[in-house]
């Protein structure tokens, strides 16, 4: 049985992971005869966003606790994660991504990844095993390996800016993945584009039967 690492960065959409995208990604993994396990960085997140008024919130969250209610508390901090324990990864979206695991969200292209994640996800290419990255979470992608293909659906803006990091972006719909074979990366747009849940599932379902039969 195919083991799929899952790294999570909080727990909502504004500030965390999104949570259709990443409870989606572990039935589809379930689904498809793999296991799973669930990691985060032990580090506070960015900010905290009320997703009712879209307000900053005067608090303070940890991405590790956070994202430990989408996992129902099974789950690890990230340092934790030993690649040669697994055979895949998979990194779900949510702004979160972009303002927590990368400053994207601040700084566009010219973000950088957290040590702690850009490790891991080195370590895995290294070891030719498949990275699946849905929604805004390729950013990570291009920001760490550069010359490579990815999609986020049809942003002209983010697309642009992964451009920028050296990746080529390939304009996608729903339920579509696009594949850099060179480098085993799977990516699909999910909430990059107008979506519903049940286009999420499409997506996710569809990212890991491709990163299934790449293994």
């Amino acid at each position: 049985m195919k083991r799929f690492a899952i790294i999570l960065a909080g727990c909502g959409s504004k500030d965390g992971s999104e949570i259709h995208e990443a409870t989606m990604t572990m039935l589809a993994i379930q689904q498809n005869g793999a296991m799973y396990e669930i990691f985060a960085p032990d580090m506070p997140q960015h900010h905290v966003v009320d997703h009712i008024t879209n307000q900053e919130m005067r608090e303070t969250r940890n991405m590790l606790v956070e994202a430990a209610r989408i996992a129902r508390g099974n789950i690890r901090a990230l340092s934790h994660l030993k690649v040669d324990d697994f055979d895949a990864l998979v990194i779900p979206g949510g702004y979160g991504v972009a303002k927590n695991l990368c400053n994207y969200a601040f700084r566009g292209a010219d973000c950088s990844v957290i040590p702690e994640v850009e490790k891991v996800m080195k370590a895995m290419a290294e070891k030719g095993k498949p990275i699946g990255a849905l929604c805004i979470a390729p950013v990570l992608l291009a920001r760490v390996f550069g010359d490579i293909e990815i999609t986020i659906g049809q942003d002209r803006g983010t697309a642009t800016a992964v451009e920028k990091m050296g990746a080529r972006h390939v304009t996608s719909r729903h339920g579509e993945v696009v594949v850099d074979k060179k480098k085993k990366l799977f990516t699909t747009p999910c909430y990059m584009l107008d979506a519903n849940i049940v286009q999420i599932w499409e997506g996710a379902d569809a990212l890991v039967k491709a990163m299934l039969r790449s293994m």
